[in-house]
């Protein structure tokens, strides 16, 4: 029996990281040999939505090779329960990693309780939202100033130039190319042996930070 695999994050930043994706993928390589795994599909959509094109043709491609979906877990697929169910009354067979032994009466729970409680979510913010604008508070993103912006990199580049490891680590990142991956240049900073600030190995979010560091070096014209 062949297997697809289907990951999903919600926002690019997510998918940027990397994070969310390994864990899914360790999960399932995990639960079912990676040469069993004749296709991997990764999507970026919130699981709010049930308009997922890549989604949708994970399913399409189990239905025409007989093949059997699989995920890390129940909430990756969808948080909706009328979705599931359509999905399960198909007839493609979909494994659930976090709950492979599940029948189709536990699945429904599941999925019920998932969307009840991403409801219950929606509107504990819309209340508390309604509540903060009715004591007067400013919603939204505030509008910054360019001395704002200023100010915010001056703070960054500070902390930046007092750890040997970041000035190190910065001084290298500038001479790779700007259109190089993050994660490329995350690799190359391990492989080199640089460290964080706190003698670890980066990852893709710290390596990122340091690059923020670099735009803000280049904004204000200040050497390192």
């Amino acid at each position: 029996m062949g297997y697809i695999a289907y990951y999903r994050v919600s926002t690019p930043k997510q998918a940027e990281s990397g994070l969310g994706l390994e864990s899914q993928r360790s999960i399932v390589h995990k639960h079912i040999s990676p040469e069993r795994i004749d296709f991997e599909f990764t999507e970026v959509e919130s699981g709010k939505k049930n308009s997922r094109p890549l989604l949708l043709q994970a399913i399409h491609n189990c239905k025409e090779h007989g093949h059997t979906l699989v995920i890390a877990k129940l909430d990756r697929l969808s948080r909706n329960l009328s979705f599931v169910s359509a999905l399960m009354d198909s007839g493609v067979k979909f494994i659930c990693c976090d709950m492979p032994h599940a029948n189709e009466l536990t699945i429904h729970i599941i999925s019920a309780v998932a969307e009840n409680e991403r409801n219950l979510i929606s509107e504990r913010t819309r209340a508390a939202l309604k509540a903060k604008s009715e004591q007067g508070y400013k919603l939204g993103t505030p509008n910054l100033t360019d001395q704002d912006r200023a100010n915010g990199c001056k703070a960054n580049i500070e902390r930046a130039r007092r750890n040997e490891n970041n000035r190190r680590a910065i001084a290298y990142l500038r001479e790779l190319s700007p259109d190089m991956k993050l994660k490329d240049k995350t690799a190359l900073l391990n492989e080199n042996g640089f460290k964080t600030s706190t003698g670890k190995q980066f990852n893709p979010i710290q390596a990122k930070r340091l690059i923020d560091w670099i735009n803000c070096l280049n904004a204000t014209n200040v050497v390192s």
